[in-house]
């Protein structure tokens, strides 16, 4: 396991979005270890308004040390607005190796839940069985947009692998709780060949799958045929979702005209 270095201290924590999972979120840590490579859009954000100096500084985790003080001051405040929040939108919940992210992300979703708040997650990390415990109202998902764990290696260096992500993902399935997984972003076939429906077929056991296409590549742009390939491939996700009976979300610009 791996231990912080660094501990921050915010005055607030929950905040409005627009994304699907969520109509609030916190995020309670600056950085993430797993240092994506697709680019990570959160990691451009905070680079580019000075929150983080370098890709190194993103990959050491810091922790907001007051989290839970910070939600003990704001749950009454927003619990009658919220419908779900997601932990979280700029960094991982349940960091690789990172324990103590891990044990701050469960006790938020404890004390939002005891609230009467639930929960969406969303990692490339390790999903604790302890979650099957909290919220049957809480969803819990991973993100997995390949099977190859070379593919892994090299554009989530710091990431769960693929197999462990899906053996803890089945582990709260099997115990009763709500299931996702993210297909995004989805790679084209110059950065590698695959077949979707392997994907689809691994995950079959999920409640409900959201796809979407990378964005902010010049790799992507690069792939004449980009806008075909991904209009084929979220027409194989919507299929397949409606072939066995599953809910679906194709992200907005991933198909088109």
């Amino acid at each position: 396991m791996k231990k912080i270095k660094k501990f921050i201290r915010r005055k607030t924590m929950i905040y409005k979005t627009g994304v699907e999972y969520g109509d609030y979120t916190i995020n309670h840590v600056l950085g993430c270890s797993h240092g994506c490579k697709y680019p990570c859009y959160a990691y451009m954000m905070k680079k580019r308004f000075g929150d983080i100096a370098s890709y190194e500084e993103w990959c050491e985790p810091a922790l907001v040390e007051n989290t839970l003080e910070i939600l003990d001051d704001e749950i009454p405040k927003f619990k009658s607005k919220i419908h779900m929040l997601h932990l979280c939108f700029t960094t991982d919940p349940f960091m690789y190796e990172y324990d103590e992210v891990g044990d701050m992300s469960l006790a938020a979703i404890k004390k939002l839940n005891a609230a009467g708040i639930p929960c969406s997650v969303l990692t490339k990390g390790i999903l604790p069985a302890e979650l099957a415990n909290c919220s049957k109202e809480n969803e819990y998902g991973i993100t997995l947009v390949s099977l190859n764990e070379e593919f892994r290696r090299k554009m989530e260096p710091g990431s769960a692998t693929f197999a462990d992500r899906l053996a803890a993902l089945r582990v709260l399935h099997d115990s009763g709780c709500k299931t996702w997984v993210s297909i995004e972003p989805y790679p084209t076939p110059n950065i590698i060949e695959q077949e979707l429906n392997e994907i689809l077929e691994a995950v079959g056991f999920v409640d409900k799958i959201i796809f979407g296409r990378t964005n902010y590549s010049k790799t992507i742009s690069a792939y004449k045929d980009h806008r075909k390939f991904y209009n084929e491939q979220a027409n194989v996700v919507i299929e397949y979702c409606k072939e066995h009976g599953k809910d679906y979300h194709i992200k907005d610009g991933t198909i088109t005209k």
